[in-house]
Parts: C-alpha cells; structure tokens; sequence
C-alpha cells in the first residue's frame, strides 16, 4: 500500500524535472500532460498532470493497494461509515485500467482507494483524459452510492 498524491501543475516538464532531482527517481510512466513516479522509499504514487490553470495546487488525494478484494473492503468500509461517494469498476483512468472507490471529505477534497488491474492497456480512450477535464460518463445510482462502468477522469 502507498499513498498517492495527485498535483495539478503549470508545465509538465518542469515538474518532472523537480520531482525525479527531489526522489532521485524517473518517472513510472510519461504522457502528454501526465507522469507518475511510483515510489518504493518514501512509499509514494506521486501523479502529476499538467492542469495551469487549475484553482488547485491538490488535484486529488488516494491510497493505493496491489490487490482488487482490498479495494472491495475499503467501498465496504467506506460504504457502512455513509461516506462512499463513487464507485468504479475497471475504468480507464490516468492511461491504465482501475478499480476504486472515491470519497468526497467535507471540504471537498477527492480521495480514492484504488488497484491497478493493467498499467498499460492497448487501447486508452479520448475520453480517459487525465488532464483536468471531467469526461463524461454513464453513472447509475445504487444504494446511495454512484456506480460508473464507463472510463472517467482521475479528477471527474
């Protein structure tokens, strides 16, 4: 398990510059607009999109763990404290295929519980865009919660 810090920021290259001299680490992976740095020490998922003209600095926060049944129990958690917002079942997101459940804080800070199910999937739809922009999405109610089978947004 490892915490994921998602950022919001003006130039993708310059924050990739920063973030690889400050973990002495190269990016896990590297698009258009997006990087991500998995981290070992300090356990970190550090996902930066490039968004310059995002309100927010956070772009989101998450916790994320190697195994689907572990994110089944956070929804179930989260779920019985009324407090699962979303839920979202191999989505196309930040360019791989997720499992997760969201949670909205008071505040409005997002976070997530999620599993990478395939960190590269041949295809990656328009409309998993990952730069900022919600994509629109089914979503179908269910007990409280919102279920969405369609690819979505890291930030929708």
């Amino acid at each position: 398990m490892r915490i994921q810090l998602a950022l919001n920021v003006r130039d993708i290259d310059e924050a990739i510059d920063y973030y690889g001299r400050l973990f002495n680490a190269a990016p896990h992976k590297r698009r258009p607009g997006y990087a991500n740095f998995a981290l070992d020490e300090p356990p970190l998922k550090l996902v930066l999109f490039e968004n310059p003209d995002a309100p927010e600095r956070i772009n989101h926060l998450g916790v994320e763990v190697f195994d689907v049944a572990l994110v089944r129990e956070a929804g179930a958690r989260l779920e019985a404290a009324d407090i699962l917002t979303e839920s979202e079942e191999q989505a196309v997101c930040c360019h791989a295929e997720q499992t997760k459940v969201w949670s909205d804080e008071p505040q409005g800070l997002r976070w997530e519980w999620y599993v990478i199910t395939d960190d590269a999937p041949e295809v990656v739809p328009a409309e998993a865009c990952c730069d900022g922009q919600a994509a629109e999405a089914a979503i179908v109610a269910t007990a409280g919660s919102t279920v969405t089978s369609a690819p979505v947004c890291c930030d929708s």
